[in-house]
């Protein structure tokens, strides 16, 4: 079982920036997958972006140019850095991580989500 806390979440200005951290409580080396999704009042949720074992990445249509995912295996966290932020990036994002455990079966964790409104 893999447990995961997004911290960095808050307020910020059209234009400005935020840090979103999630940390497991294992090492994020053997997992499959990890990712950021999002859900915004009234709509559903979606990819914002996700990194993958073989360091493939991919990125919501919406946020290319702009959020960028990492990780930091040593701290067993994954990053997602939000740049240029815009009023239609306020939602609840969540961390999302992906274990293999046979050739047909994948187990799904997810975070508690945190808070994030861009305003004026």
């Amino acid at each position: 079982q893999v447990q995961l806390v997004e911290s960095g979440g808050g307020l910020a200005q059209p234009g400005g920036s935020l840090r979103l951290s999630c940390a497991a409580s294992r090492s994020i080396f053997s997992l499959y997958a990890m990712g950021w999704y999002r859900q915004a009042p009234g709509k559903q949720r979606e990819l914002v972006a996700v990194i993958r074992s073989g360091a493939s990445l991919e990125y919501g249509d919406s946020v290319k140019g702009r959020f960028t995912i990492s990780t930091d295996n040593a701290k067993n966290t994954v990053y997602l850095q939000m740049n240029n932020l815009k009023p239609e990036d306020t939602a609840v994002y969540y961390c999302n991580a992906e274990q293999i455990v046979t050739m047909s079966q994948v187990l799904k964790y997810w975070g508690q989500g945190t808070q994030v409104t861009v305003s004026s």
